[in-house]
């Protein structure tokens, strides 16, 4: 038995004054509206009508379940009513996770200027370079620049990420430019700790994908610092061309071994499941998926 259903039924009996005359309002036959009255006594264990070939009226127990039944019945279509608002108009907090470097460097934007279109979301925006998940750890919303593993989330592509390998032109004039990836064992190399193996480094040439061990004087979880070092000299890098596509093109940066590059990775928008979306998530992602492009700006 539906509950709620029952309730209105009843309501709509007292309302009305009789069966007969519920029928219209409830689009439901005479001895459905009286089946349904019924049931509802029989799980009360209590009558609710007093019945007679004339007319019905409300018992003493009847008349306080009327009375509370209108008040929870109106709280019920309040609830409906705001959760369908909430779902029409972007309001409330919206949780977001994305990568330190990215966001500091290409979402600061998109974060601004979004509140700016919709000043009734209020933004939680959490930068780490580690992998959160989506769900356990309540995120609405998590950018992530990766293979798609989880096929229980969705994603949504925002933009493209070419990787590259680069150093600084005095570095390579002291060191010399690797021409193959075995020759950077004789090189100082800069690692990012939340890589799956930091010290190995895979290349995609002729031959197929090789992976080649490397070393050097930092390891560090931050692509601001790997960028910092790379630019002091110290080293070949491995990075994103969203943080050093500007040193590349004024030749802070040169590029090395390009003819073994890894294929671009997708910048996702990944969130739990588009079932109920809500406002303020579908018009997040609709306004970061129009903001970026997959010619971006960095390349």
């Amino acid at each position: 038995m539906d509950r709620f259903h029952s309730m209105s039924v009843f309501i709509e009996v007292v309302d009305r004054g009789g069966f007969t005359a519920a029928q219209e309002r409830t689009g439901l036959s005479r001895a459905q509206i009286s089946k349904l009255v019924m049931q509802l006594e029989a799980h009360l264990g209590t009558r609710l009508l007093n019945r007679t070939t004339r007319r019905i009226s409300l018992t003493e127990m009847g008349r306080i379940y009327y009375e509370r039944c209108k008040v929870l019945l109106l709280e019920v279509d309040e609830i409906d009513s705001m959760a369908g608002e909430h779902t029409e108009t972007p309001r409330g907090t919206l949780t977001i996770g994305a990568p330190g470097s990215f966001g500091i460097l290409h979402f600061k934007d998109v974060i601004t200027e979004y509140m700016k279109q919709y000043p009734q979301v209020q933004i939680s925006l959490q930068l780490t370079d580690r992998f959160v998940d989506v769900v356990d750890e309540g995120f609405d919303v998590v950018i992530r620049i990766a293979e798609m593993a989880d096929t229980s989330l969705i994603a949504r592509k925002l933009s493209s990420c070419k990787l590259v390998y680069c150093a600084s032109p005095k570095y390579l004039k002291e060191h010399g430019t690797p021409n193959v990836p075995q020759d950077l064992a004789l090189h100082h190399c800069l690692l990012y700790s939340n890589a799956d193996k930091p010290d190995t480094w895979s290349f995609y040439g002729p031959a197929g994908i090789e992976n080649v061990r490397v070393s050097g004087p930092l390891t560090t979880d931050n692509g601001h610092i790997l960028r910092a070092a790379a630019l002091a000299d110290l080293g070949i890098v491995f990075m994103p061309t969203f943080i050093v596509g500007e040193d590349l093109r004024n030749g802070s940066l040169q590029q090395v071994l390009s003819d073994y590059c890894p294929p671009e990775l997708n910048i996702n928008a990944v969130f739990p499941s588009r079932r109920y979306l809500s406002a303020k998530v579908r018009t997040f992602i609709d306004f970061a998926a129009q903001y970026f492009s997959d010619e971006p700006a960095w390349d």
